[in-house]
Order: C-alpha cells, then sequence, then structure tokens
C-alpha cells in the first residue's frame, strides 16, 4: 500500500463548526508501563515526548459526545484563555493528521487525530513549540 500512517488534513474539513476544549490538558497513562500504585505518563512512539490530552468538542450541531485529543509534548502544554464568562476554550490545531484504525469493541471504523500545535481559534500564532505534535482521538 502507498499511504501508510496519518493523512495530513485540514483543520476546517475536520472541524468546519469550529472546536472547543472542555477542561483542562491532562497527562496520558501509559497503561503497559502504569501500575494501580504508579503512574506512568504515556511517550509518543514517534518523538518520544511526552503524551497529553484535551477533550474536545466538535461544535458541528450533528457532532455526537466529545473527543479525546492528545498532545505531545515536553512540558504541559498551556490552554488558550476562554473568553470572559465562557466556559469552554474555542480553539484550532495546526498540522492536523488523521489516522484511522478500527475499533476491536464494537469492530467500528475510528481515528485518531494530532496535531502540531494548538491555538485559539482565530488566533495566527501556535501555543505549541515549532515542531512538536499533538493529537484527537474518537470512536
Amino acid at each position: 500500500m502507498a499511504v501508510q500512517g496519518p493523512f495530513k488534513v485540514a483543520f476546517g474539513d475536520v472541524f468546519p463548526y469550529g472546536a472547543f476544549v472542555k477542561g483542562g490538558v491532562e497527562p496520558v497513562r501509559d497503561f503497559d508501563r502504569s501500575s494501580r500504585e504508579n503512574f506512568v505518563q504515556a511517550r509518543d512512539k514517534d518523538t518520544g515526548e511526552l503524551v497529553w490530552s484535551v477533550e474536545v468538542l466538535d461544535a458541528d450541531p450533528e457532532s455526537k459526545g466529545t473527543f479525546k485529543v492528545k498532545l505531545m509534548a515536553p512540558v504541559q502544554p498551556l490552554m488558550p484563555e476562554a473568553p470572559g464568562g465562557f466556559p469552554f476554550v474555542p480553539v484550532e490545531f495546526d498540522g492536523l493528521t488523521v489516522t484511522p484504525y478500527v475499533n476491536s469493541q464494537n469492530n467500528r471504523l475510528a481515528y485518531s487525530l494530532k496535531a502540531a500545535g494548538m491555538r485559539s481559534a482565530g488566533a495566527g500564532k501556535s501555543t505549541a513549540p515549532p515542531g512538536r505534535a499533538a493529537g484527537k482521538d474518537a470512536a
């Protein structure tokens, strides 16, 4: 097969109505290396960077639920600030890629998104350091 790995996509193609972060940036557990008593943070298999996640609401009226978006960075990424009085942070992801896979729990097609950075919606500059990656999982 000529195409393997993630596919590059535009933010507007994935989130034509926009995206909002709900909550904060959290470390992702490495389930193979962690135990009940000892939390070990996951590392990206390609970059070796620590893996973080944010919960994202898709503003599409037909979207169901939220998505976990994974961010790769050596330290916990900073989220943009929410507009005054608004509970969610409008964001855009730069350098998005999609990796499709089959969800073994329900035998359905699912996908994982990664991005080069996250920024305030409408802002011109990413909040992730150059060359750092980020991502989104959905089922």
